[in-house]
């Protein structure tokens, strides 16, 4: 359907169809993956490996998308995908386990609107922003509904009996402090990812294939780190390396400073790799902190709140960054032009650096001004693009400021209780438990005790 849509509109409802199916798919494969590895190391290998395959896409994606851009039309990025469905379907079918809670909660109609509407209320105000005003009533007024709705939210969320999210379980530390640190973690993700596209293809003059070749290092740093971050965890403690890897997301946003309208292909690509090496210190601890902080049987609830955090992150990055970066782009474009460039040609140049680009190559009045509106253009994205990365990172480390002071550094003492209820019915009865299995469960358990 998306790849047949006929205008802007129908593609936005067709990818919103996409997105239920995507958040059928992305919780439920953690889920799986908690109740088939049920040791906790085990456990916190697989979802390193997980987080690793996940980056995948960061480094095919752009990479592929690009390819096909090139040799077929627009609706071949998402045809493509059909045949790798059609084989995972038929392969999950025969592989993969059934599991489920046997509660079998309801559904929360209510509590799935309240949450979409405050959110989207909230992100139509942040967009909205840099072209309304920010001081302006329907920016404002978007965000005090939202914030009211939102609000609603949780108000039901605690009333209902079967809540779509239950509230009570950010009373954990472990679980509350690793989903702010993923949260955070994606908003500064997908808001750089969505900058740097524009910034590689529109000021640097990539090519959409060259564009996502740059981000592929980035992906092989998130790859190769995941699955090997559980070795600093057993070492160190979740806490340490998570808040390790959050400070070297923000010092990887700080060094995109540095980019100017000339910075170099392997400058963009090493801090994009340093990018990558503190989100993979991130994604797999802090997503086994969520899995961890709660019971086999809820390990669905566990794997849908890691998916939503990730999602709320990077819909919140891309608005706060780009709405950021708008701002900044059309106050400096319009000051570069003043004066210089007639005022009606000005005026289409500020919306973004992509409307200038198509403004000097389609309008033959900007030809006269093509290098004027071409370099302002240009230098005012680089300059909306610090102002933004900056905001993130000093988010970034805000976040990691909290991560400190409420991740526990390892599981908590009654969440091992809970996993030894998991472990001892696989064993048998406790007085015929051998002497080995009984050491080994006694070491690991302890393992994870906090030692504060």
């Amino acid at each position: 359907m998306s790849a047949f849509a006929s205008d802007a509109t129908v593609l936005i409802g067709t990818r919103a169809l996409m997105g239920i199916g995507g958040a059928f798919i992305m919780p439920s494969t953690l889920s799986i993956l908690t109740n088939v590895f049920t040791n906790p190391a085990e456990r916190a290998k697989a979802i390193g490996i997980w987080a690793g395959v996940a980056a995948l896409g960061i480094g095919i994606g752009p990479v592929a998308g690009g390819e096909l851009l090139a040799h077929f039309w627009w609706g071949s990025v998402f045809l493509v995908n059909i045949p790798i469905v059609l084989l995972g379907l038929v392969l999950g079918y025969m592989l993969i386990p059934e599991s489920r809670d046997p509660s079998v909660p309801r559904l929360d109609p209510l509590g799935s609107f309240l949450s979409i509407a405050g959110l989207g209320s909230v992100l139509w105000a942040i967009i909205e922003g840099p072209s309304h005003g920010w001081t302006s009533t329907s920016v404002l007024g978007g965000f005090v509904v939202g914030a009211a709705i939102l609000g609603a939210f949780l108000a039901w969320e605690l009333h209902t009996d079967h809540p779509m999210l239950d509230i009570r379980f950010f009373e954990n530390p472990r679980f509350s402090a690793a989903s702010g640190a993923i949260t955070l973690t994606f908003l500064s993700l997908f808001g750089t990812i969505f900058l740097l596209t524009q910034y590689l293809q529109l000021v640097l003059g990539y090519s959409t294939v060259k564009a996502g070749a740059v981000l592929i290092p980035q992906a092989a740093v998130l790859m190769l780190f995941a699955p090997m971050s559980t070795r600093w965890v057993r070492r160190f403690g979740n806490k340490v390396v998570v808040v390790t890897g959050m400070v070297i997301v923000a010092a990887s946003l700080l060094l995109m400073t540095t980019f100017t309208t000339t910075t170099g292909v392997y400058s963009v690509i090493l801090i994009a790799m340093l990018l990558g090496l503190g989100m993979a210190n991130i994604m797999a601890p802090a997503t086994e902190s969520i899995m961890g902080s709660l019971p086999r049987e809820k390990a669905g609830v566990g794997s849908a709140m890691n998916d939503t955090t990730r999602q709320v992150g990077g819909a919140v990055g891309v608005a706060l960054l780009g709405s950021i970066l708008s701002s900044r782009y059309g106050s400096s474009v319009s000051a570069a032009l003043r004066g210089h460039v007639p005022a009606a040609i000005a005026a289409k140049a500020r919306d973004s650096v992509g409307s200038a680009v198509s403004l000097v190559n389609e309008n033959p009045a900007a030809k006269p001004y093509a290098s004027q509106i071409a370099n302002a253009s240009r230098h005012a994205f680089v300059l909306g693009m610090h102002t933004a990365v900056v905001v993130a990172a000093v988010t970034m480390l805000i976040g990691a400021a909290g991560v400190l002071r409420w991740l526990p550094a390892r599981a908590t003492g009654d969440e091992p209780s809970r996993r030894a209820a998991d472990v001892l019915p696989e064993l048998g009865p406790v007085d015929v438990v051998p002497a080995v299995q009984a050491a080994e469960l006694a070491v690991e358990l302890e393992e994870q005790r906090d030692p504060v």
